[in-house]
């Protein structure tokens, strides 16, 4: 028997059951239909500062700063997909967010490629395009596939519940999941029989030699 697919999605509003949560119960419920396992962590309330580039997640093998991000390695290196959700703030993610990616991202040394990847944001009116962008360079750095939907995966709101009534903006998102489903299966018979990419020694240019 096939081990059960696990997919991590990361919170990154600091409301509580705000419309970034709208669009993830949608998700939520598509994977748990699929028989996907699937945990949601709320980050977006949570003090985590940003990297200061120390360098010591390389010999540590986790990040100097023992927080929440370093509770989230394991349970992103056991996924076989990651969900990063977020409302938009100035056409950006929620900087709470990005501080936990940059340091979960650049301090974790596990494989990441063939993970499958997927951003969801959420905005009043405008910057969904702009953040959406930014939160998908975390998975096309480090060879994880990137799941579309039949539109950006955007849900729109302002006051709380107000993304329940956006009916495009729900159908996203459950096409959203049903896909990162597919693909999952598919990466994961995809390495059974044929193993994952080579590989070579990774070259590394400055700009100034």
């Amino acid at each position: 028997m096939e081990d059960k697919l696990k997919v991590l999605i990361l919170n990154g509003s600091p409301r509580k059951d705000g419309n970034t949560t709208v669009a993830i119960r949608e998700m939520e419920e598509v994977f748990q239909k699929s028989g996907v396992a699937v945990e949601t962590v709320q980050i977006g309330n949570m003090d985590i500062r940003g990297c200061i580039a120390c360098g010591s997640c390389a010999q540590r093998g986790k990040c100097v700063f023992d927080d929440a991000v370093n509770e989230l390695a394991p349970k992103f290196e056991e996924a076989d997909g990651l969900v990063i959700a977020s409302p938009v703030y100035y056409a950006s993610a929620n900087a709470t967010l990005i501080a936990c990616l940059d340091r979960l991202f650049y301090s974790t040394k596990f494989d990441k490629r063939m993970k499958v990847g997927a951003s969801v944001v959420c905005a009043r009116r405008g910057g969904c395009s702009a953040t959406f962008d930014e939160l998908n360079k975390y998975f096309t750095i480090s060879g994880m596939p990137v799941v579309s939907s039949q539109y950006w995966n955007s849900i729109h709101g302002m006051n709380k519940g107000e993304a329940e009534l956006d009916e495009e903006g729900k159908q996203t998102m459950r096409v959203l999941a049903r896909n990162m489903v597919f693909l999952m299966r598919s990466i994961t018979l995809g390495k059974e029989r044929f193993g994952l990419p080579e590989t070579e020694e990774k070259v590394s240019t400055h700009f100034i030699r």
